[in-house]
């Protein structure tokens, strides 16, 4: 064993020193060389700086192989939510209701793009060009707007409740990556329903113009946001239990082009859809305000839109035969002529949601009156004669 004496110790060497090597006596540590060097004497700052490295840095922490992408502002947690039960299946997807950080919400699961009838490509460009429009729809923020919570692209956590609590729509009904948009829930159910509840007895003016106007002040505010909904009808729209109707159903919503040669296709569903929507023509935000439309004759009247008629004949005349839902004698002149201007063939004709807003506060509810149920004969009868085209 070598020792701090004799020619060795002639070698020994002060790091990070400018004076000249000093024999040092007694036991250090022996360098790479074979040179020994007393351990109270180093200069650990300097000895750093030859070495090239802080002196912080001798603690090295391996980064993790495969770090997890940081969480979009939009993306929930799904170890929060608590799925429960099915609410509703839709062309789109399976709504269920459930519990997301304690609040009540509906989750909408949704089927496209792994069902099949998608190419791999189409399937990507629906994932991509939906995870950049819930972007949008995380920032929306209206009292008629259902609140959107937030949405997991492409997840295999996602816990589907089992078939006895889901009414059929169980584990392995979805896809193995399935997609889900969490809003909050809205306990009135649909419009629709509400509508049919109510088609004996009707509803006096004052309730159909509050409702109208709920779902008026909601597309005019999407449309000042470019969105345009594109599925506009009582089946998409919520109402609280003090009848605050609140749009629902973005499935096939999007973000308004500024070419309107980019948005074409048949977006809807028949009865409410715009006669340049039927012909694949381009459309822009004036086909919700057709839509509108037909729902305000739809809240008015507590009745279907074109109840007698097939599709192939809905889709001919309304766009041929300028078919519309019949407007009822007993209908305020005020009300009647914001149905018919919403729903005119030519969309510059038609009115912004913004002015329809103004055109429905100006109507005088003060005097009471509505839509005359059917089983009241000295009211109005024009829902018994045979109607379609």
């Amino acid at each position: 064993m070598a020792s701090g004496s004799g020619e060795d110790s002639e070698k020994s060497v002060e790091i990070g020193s400018d004076t000249k090597p000093s024999k040092l006596g007694g036991v250090g540590s022996r360098s790479a060389g074979g040179e020994y060097f007393r351990a109270d004497t180093l200069d650990f700052s300097k000895w750093d700086l030859h070495m090239g490295q802080s002196s912080t840095s001798s603690a090295v922490v391996k980064p993790d192989p495969t770090p997890r992408a940081p969480m979009q502002e939009w993306e929930i947690d799904l170890s929060k939510l608590d799925m429960k039960h099915v609410l509703a299946h839709g062309t789109y997807g399976t709504v269920y209701r459930g519990v997301y950080a304690g609040q009540e919400v509906a989750v909408k699961v949704l089927d496209w793009g792994e069902d099949g009838q998608a190419t791999a490509a189409e399937t990507t460009a629906l994932r991509t060009s939906f995870e950049q429009e819930v972007a949008v729809w995380q920032k929306l923020d209206h009292p008629n707007v259902t609140k959107f919570i937030g949405a997991s692209m492409g997840t295999s956590d996602l816990k589907i409740p089992p078939d006895s609590a889901s009414g059929g729509r169980g584990n392995g009904a979805h896809p193995a990556r399935a997609c889900c948009v969490v809003v909050e829930y809205v306990p009135g159910g649909t419009l629709k329903k509400f509508l049919i509840r109510k088609y004996r007895s009707k509803l006096p003016i004052k309730d159909v113009i509050q409702i109208s106007l709920d779902l008026a002040r909601g597309l005019s505010y999407l449309h000042s946001k470019a969105i345009v909904h594109r599925d506009v009808k009582s089946e998409n729209m919520l109402l609280e239990t003090n009848k605050t109707l609140k749009i629902a159903d973005f499935g096939v919503a999007r973000v308004e082009a500024q070419n309107p040669q980019d948005m074409t296709g048949e977006t809807g569903t028949l009865g409410y859809m715009a006669p340049e929507v039927l012909e694949g023509k381009p459309y822009n935000r004036k086909c919700d305000v057709y839509s509108f439309g037909v729902c305000l004759w739809e809240i008015y009247c507590c009745d279907m839109p074109f109840a007698d008629c097939s599709f192939a004949e809905i889709s001919h005349a309304v766009v041929h035969k300028n078919l519309r839902p019949e407007v009822p004698k007993c209908c305020p002149h005020s009300v009647a002529n914001i149905m018919k201007r919403c729903w005119d063939p030519n969309p510059d004709k038609r009115p912004e949601m913004e002015e329809v807003v103004k055109l429905l506060e100006a109507v005088d509810t003060s005097k009471g009156g509505g839509m005359i149920a059917p089983d009241q004969f000295q009211g109005c009868l024009c829902f018994f004669r045979p109607r379609g085209p």
